[in-house]
């Protein structure tokens, strides 16, 4: 007698195998090939087909869901109704409000893991053999792992689950391709399920062994094809394991990265309403350049559209220094990110020679170095990162601020200096010193590399090849500017369901570890610049990057130096910038450097830095001395 073999339970990953079971070779060959189109898609442009790709999400969440309903049985029933429907429920969700789900893709993606992990964690409780039980549970937990790491990082969200998903369209179209041309090879009409074809050969070999009993060889074969398939489960289970512990791992490496920022830049509940007032101060943990003493500071100021704001500062004081009133340089510092952790307060070396240019040396002739971090970078706020008002306002009350300081007498005469976006912040700190600060007596502005004209730094930039640092570098313009102005919308210059990447970019520093997360993102998507869609000059953006523009008159000299080998502002800027500044008559010496990039001209070593000294030098001494390139 010949026993029926047990019915082997059905898998509940996919139930589209199961519908085109027995379909013709050319309907496969058809299927195929356009489940290797889609596949090819996602993977290879992951976010120029963003929306096919939450397309793809939903109607896979329903195809999971119907297969976990209808394909296991011997599954109880409110097991398969319960997570089975509540698959479904999503994935009908995620198509019906496919326009407001874009931004909330990452966030249904690990509901949708979480989901697909407790429901393995139920298979491997109820029913199976001990590895089928081993993979289930392992694999319920690594997708409930990776369900919480999605909300840590939902841009890579989107990348991973974009080449996921895509690597299963493409291995589930290569498969059907294959069978069909099996079965075309073969002189078939139709395909038979794999499952369908492996239930045959088990009932042949059960068939086969009852009746000749003496034949061993088939149970030992059966036997050891068994033990090969649970090793490769607990290999499988091995490997996920070691996923999981990778991914958790790489979590606690970045967050424990991060600069954390202490409770120092919190602003008290009350604080004073004007600006360029004293809220507390504290020593600076970090290097300290020789002979001097490093505090930093929480002070009051404006922001961007002058509403009341806090920031932060470092205060370097020379040690030895001659009596009277101390002259100040204010020190504007270039891209740090615009992140509350990105504050070069927060930073051990932001107090060195290699931060500052020059620092050295101005503490041995006695100045006082004010570096303020602008508001929103340590203390709460938006970043005004080339918002001019915003940067200017938070370094003028630094210097104010500072004044405040037991034992400290701060002479007026300020001599102001800026680096890249601190070039910017410089500019405009002496164009608004005398209306807003009229109390600083501004000596001379210099500039390292400055961010000057950002309308037509955008164009470049924009003109060139997509790459990962201009997708970051935008998104540091583009966020600052939409949370300070409301004519500026977001979702005019990015791609549809791409804010919540953007915005992640923002919130990582150049410094930290997770940067990473922020390029690997950058670089995933930088192929024609899907991220962005708009033009950045145009609309509302534009108008307000000219309005942030600062056109002086200046009536102090300007000292402006810059490498003709910059990587990050083109040389030719400059040189506009300053036949600009010559038109209109204002006092310009200029340097440029061979062979130095963006960074070279502030760093020890460089040939600008004697030049500095020695220019604001003359500059606190009321000197006549060489300030005026132009031609006139």
């Amino acid at each position: 007698m010949i026993r029926e073999g047990r019915r082997t339970p059905a898998s509940g990953w996919s139930i589209v195998p199961r519908l085109v079971r027995g379909a013709p070779p050319v309907a496969l060959v058809v299927v195929g090939a356009l489940a290797l189109l889609v596949g090819m898609l996602i993977v290879t442009r992951p976010l120029t087909s963003l929306l096919l790709l939450t397309v793809y999400v939903g109607l896979s969440a329903i195809f999971t869901g119907l297969a976990r309903i209808f394909s296991a049985p011997e599954t109880p029933m409110w097991s398969r109704i319960a997570f089975g429907g509540a698959w479904v429920l999503l994935g009908l969700a995620i198509l019906v409000g496919l326009g407001r789900t874009l931004e909330l893709l990452p966030d249904l993606i690990g509901v949708l893991l979480v989901l697909g992990g407790l429901a393995s964690l139920y298979d491997a409780l109820a029913r199976g053999s001990v590895s089928r039980r081993v993979l289930a549970a392992v694999w319920g937990g690594a997708q409930i792992a990776f369900g919480i790491l999605s909300y840590a990082w939902p841009d890579v969200t989107i990348l991973v689950v974009a080449v996921v998903f895509g690597v299963r369209t493409i291995v589930f179209g290569g498969t059907l391709l294959v069978r069909a041309v099996r079965a075309l090879v073969e002189g078939g009409r139709s395909v038979p399920g794999a499952a369908a074809g492996e239930q045959q050969q088990k009932d042949a070999a059960r068939a086969d062994a009852a009746s000749r009993p003496q034949q061993t060889g088939v149970a030992r074969r059966r036997r050891a094809r068994a033990v090969w398939l649970a090793a490769g489960r607990y290999a499988l289970a091995a490997v996920l394991i070691g996923l999981v512990s990778a991914g958790w791992w790489a979590n606690s490496w970045i967050q424990d990265g991060a600069q954390a920022v202490d409770a120092f830049y919190d602003p008290p509940a009350v604080v004073p309403y004007e600006h360029g007032r004293l809220i507390r101060v504290d020593d600076f943990a970090g290097q300290k350049p020789p002979g001097a003493d490093v505090h930093r500071i929480l002070y009051t100021t404006r922001d961007a559209v002058g509403q009341p704001a806090v920031a932060s500062a470092l205060v370097i004081v020379p040690q030895d220094a001659p009596a009277g009133p101390r002259p100040v340089v204010s020190w504007n510092h270039g891209t740090t990110g615009v992140a509350r952790g990105c504050a070069p307060s927060l930073r051990d070396a932001s107090a060195t020679k290699w931060a500052i240019p020059g620092l050295d040396q101005a503490v041995a002739r006695g100045w006082v170095v004010v570096a303020s971090d602008y508001s929103g970078q340590g203390a709460p706020g938006v970043f005004p990162y080339l918002i001019g008002r915003g940067e200017a306002r938070s370094s003028l009350d630094a210097v104010l601020a500072a004044r405040e300081l037991e034992d400290l007498n701060l002479s007026r005469q300020t001599v102001v200096w800026g680096h890249s976006q601190g070039g910017h912040a410089a500019l405009w700190t002496s164009q608004l010193a005398e209306d807003y600060a009229p109390d600083i007596d501004v000596r001379g502005t210099a500039v390292l590399a400055p961010a000057a004209e950002p309308v037509e730094l955008a164009e470049e930039l924009t003109s060139g090849d997509a790459n990962a640092l201009l997708s970051i570098l935008i998104s540091w313009v583009l966020v600052p500017y939409a949370d300070t102005y409301d004519d500026v919308d977001l979702s005019r210059y990015i791609a549809p369901g791409a804010e919540a990447i953007v915005r992640e970019m923002t919130q990582r520093c150049p410094s930290e570890p997770g940067v990473v997360v922020s390029v690997a993102t950058a670089l995933g998507v930088s192929e024609d610049r899907p991220l962005y869609v708009g033009d950045l000059t145009a609309g509302a953006l534009g108008r307000r990057l000219q309005d942030n523009t600062p056109t002086g008159p200046w009536a102090q000299p300007i000292l402006i130096a810059w490498g003709d080998s910059d990587e990050v502002i083109p040389p030719h800027l400059q040189h506009q910038f300053v036949e600009r500044l010559c038109a209109q008559g204002d006092r310009v010496r200029s340097l440029e450097y061979r062979g130095y990039d963006h960074l070279r001209t502030l760093l020890p070593g460089s040939h600008f830095v004697p030049v500095l000294i020695d220019w604001t030098d003359a500059r606190f001494r009321h000197a006549a001395t060489h300030v005026d390139d132009c031609v006139r």
